[in-house]
């Protein structure tokens, strides 16, 4: 295992505050990152495989809320929690280099993710729970998540191991599509009742970035025709943010989270670069403008004076919003967002993480309770993606 248990590492990190430089900026975002990661394998690894643990404390009795139907008390983590962890060391390898995360890349994350994959059905996906287990349900945006990851290696790395698993994985992706609704991509291959932002706004993203790595036209315009599709059925015109999903009957979930969004100002963020049209910059400005007024909200300091940070959210789901900002900012230059997201990372990891490092949600009201893993991986994705856009 890369990352020995060591507590005492992660407690070391509480103590040190983001100042001066953008080198020391960089290098403290990075260094926290990689006690996430150690955190992570400390209290997550399951002995004798490359597989984890949902949850720490793991009481046994977990059931997983987020799948189509019911879930059963596993052993092991369901793919999207484990997910999380390909996207931590992918922005990793990005921020750092392939030499230093690489290895764990290679010897830890992605034998844990070959337990998942299915290759019994066609075409071949990630199933949502590990293959030796009975058949599990097939999700459409678990799968675009893992193949935005391995767009992002193959564009930092251009190892070509990378591209094909990720155009592999969009092979699947188009099949959940279909003229129900005007198109759109499915969330469940096995429970076909509706079409999400979750699917739709990644699926999107990953199209574009297909279109950056390969130049074939097709992308683009599955990528644009997804985009167009979304706004279409799911966004709030009253506030420029994006509902949930859209049942085959018509009737839309009006439920509004930050991954959503999030992925929409990115897709906006790209579709602008590719083509270079304004609307498409102007649309993930809006939203962006939208996001930090719907999800962010002020939090006193007890010395004096506030930041603003997250609301009590998914931790996940703001990574994947921050995604879309970091994006945003490379096509207009504007800081305030990720500035937002810098004053909650700070007040997070000196005021909210337990004893081992481990965050439950931004207050630190639940520092006590169950930690759910997909939020460690997330967190560690942020500071890498922080350390990246460090000024």
């Amino acid at each position: 295992m890369l990352f020995p248990k060591r507590p005492a590492f992660a407690l070391f990190f509480c103590a040190v505050l983001v100042s001066g430089s953008a080198a020391a900026q960089r290098g403290e975002y990075a260094a926290r990152a990689t006690a996430m990661l150690d955190s992570l394998y400390t209290y997550y690894s399951v002995p004798g495989t490359r597989l984890l643990r949902e949850n720490y404390p793991d009481d046994g009795a977990y059931k997983a809320t987020y799948l189509a139907g019911e879930s059963a008390a596993n052993e092991f983590s369901y793919l999207w929690p484990f997910s999380g962890t390909l996207s931590a060391v992918a922005a990793l390898v990005e921020t750092e280099g392939w030499e230093r995360f690489g290895p764990l890349l290679d010897s830890v994350v992605l034998p844990g993710l070959r337990e998942y994959a299915d290759d019994r059905r066609r075409p071949f996906a990630y199933a949502s729970y590990i293959r030796s287990a009975p058949a599990s349900d097939r999700f459409y945006d678990d799968n675009i998540w893992l193949g935005i990851d391995f767009a992002d290696l193959y564009a930092a790395t251009r190892q070509r191991r990378f591209l094909d698993e990720a155009e592999r994985i969009w092979l699947f992706v188009a099949s959940g599509t279909d003229d129900r609704l005007g198109g759109g991509i499915y969330w469940c291959e096995q429970k076909k009742g509706s079409k999400n932002t979750c699917s739709n706004a990644p699926g999107a993203v990953l199209a574009l970035k297909l279109y950056l790595a390969t130049g074939r036209e097709e992308y683009l315009e599955q990528g644009r025709a997804l985009y167009e599709w979304t706004r279409k059925r799911l966004l709030d015109r009253s506030d420029d943010l994006y509902f949930d999903n859209i049942s085959l009957k018509g009737a839309v979930n009006k439920a509004k989270f930050s991954y959503n969004s999030g992925q929409m100002i990115q897709a906006g963020a790209l579709l602008h670069r590719i083509t270079g049209k304004k609307r498409y910059l102007a649309e993930a400005q809006q939203t962006a403008a939208a996001c930090l007024t719907h999800f962010f909200r002020p939090v006193h300091k007890p010395g004096g004076g506030s930041v603003r940070i997250l609301r009590r959210d998914k931790i996940w789901f703001d990574a994947v919003m921050l995604r879309g900002f970091i994006e945003l900012s490379r096509e207009d230059g504007r800081q305030t967002g990720l500035d937002a997201f810098r004053q909650t990372l700070d007040h997070a990891w000196t005021c909210s993480r337990d004893c081992r490092g481990l965050l439950a949600d931004w207050s630190g009201r639940g520092r006590e309770g169950r930690k759910w893993l997909l939020s460690q991986a997330a967190l560690a994705e942020m500071f890498a993606r922080m350390a990246d856009v460090a000024e």
